[in-house]
Formats: C-alpha cells, structure tokens, sequence
C-alpha cells in the first residue's frame, strides 16, 4: 500500500540555513531532494569522504568529498528581509505560493 503524498515545502535550488547538527548555522543551496526518504542534498553541508573506483585509464580513484543527504526537518528556508523562517502557503484567486511565516513575504 502506497503513502499518502504529502506536501513538500522546500524546493530545489532554495537557499537554506542547517539548525541542528555538525553543520549548524551553514548556508547553501539544496542541490537535491530525496522525497521518498524526505532528505535534502544541501551545498557544502554534510561533507562526507567516499572511496571512488578507477573507471578507465584517465579516471582517477581515491578518496572523494561529496555532500551527503540530510533529513529536511534540520534545514530551515531563508527569507530575504528576516533570515531564517518556516514556511505557509497563500491561496489568491487558485494561485498558491508560498509565504514567509514572519514577515508574510513571498519565497
């Protein structure tokens, strides 16, 4: 049996603030969403080192640094006039757009 969809706030390419963690208080870019397993890709966050396999002759293997996933509830999206902020949802004449809960600007 199938979950229920349910409503993802963040998007991708939204600027958020990590607030728990190793990381906390690092800004970046969500790079990726994994929606099945509700997890964030944030830029330069969660820096994990990773063996990588030689492919060819060119390519090089070793020890790489890639970010890996965080859970979405550790990240919070910043608003542009008063930083970090949750999100809510304005329906005007079957637009919906997403809001700032502090201010009540538009993200």
């Amino acid at each position: 049996m199938a979950e229920a969809a349910h409503k993802f706030k963040l998007k991708k390419e939204d600027t958020v603030q990590i607030i728990t963690g190793k990381d906390k208080g690092k800004r970046g870019r969500i790079l990726r969403i994994l929606r099945d397993k509700d997890r964030v890709v944030v830029e330069g966050a969660n820096i994990v080192k990773k063996a990588k396999k030689r492919r060819n002759q060119q390519d090089r293997g070793g020890i790489i640094e890639i970010e890996a996933a965080i859970h979405s509830s550790n990240v919070a999206i910043i608003c542009k006039k008063c930083g970090p902020t949750r999100i809510g949802f304005k329906i005007e004449g079957g637009n919906k757009t997403r809001i700032c809960k502090k201010c009540g600007e538009a993200l």
